[in-house]
């Protein structure tokens, strides 16, 4: 950003701009500077939460998974096709929409987002935190 104002301050020695457009074209280019840095605390933020999914067997057969949201995106794929070729875990984590997970994410979706329970009371809950 600095970069920036200096190129405009010296397209005012210059003479190619006048006063009034340079004060102009700074304050648009601090105000920017500003909303990327509120942007970056904000997605730092989002990016510090955990996915956590909870599956509650009335067999008990119980899964607890927390992933950092920094690394969900990178292995959500992998993991759920993982999970469905294991025989005990396949009836779990075929409800789950993996894309819906994803677009989410990049949402920045906080709270719950998905929250199963089968007819035999087995429950899928997920959710970022």
């Amino acid at each position: 950003m600095n970069d920036e104002i200096s190129r405009v301050l010296t397209m005012v020695e210059e003479g190619k701009l006048d006063k009034d457009k340079a004060a102009e074209l700074i304050d648009v280019l601090q105000g920017k500077g500003k909303q990327s840095e509120q942007n970056k605390q904000t997605l730092t933020s989002y990016l510090d939460k955990m996915l956590k999914i909870r599956v509650t067997s009335e067999i008990g057969d119980n899964v607890n998974v927390n992933l950092p949201i920094r690394l969900v995106k990178a292995v959500l794929k992998v993991g759920v096709s993982i999970a469905e070729r294991i025989p005990e875990a396949e009836k779990y984590v075929k409800d789950i929409d993996v894309e819906l997970l994803i677009e989410a994410i990049e949402n920045e979706l906080d709270g719950p987002i998905v929250d199963i329970t089968s007819a035999n009371g087995d429950k899928v809950l997920v959710v970022i935190e």
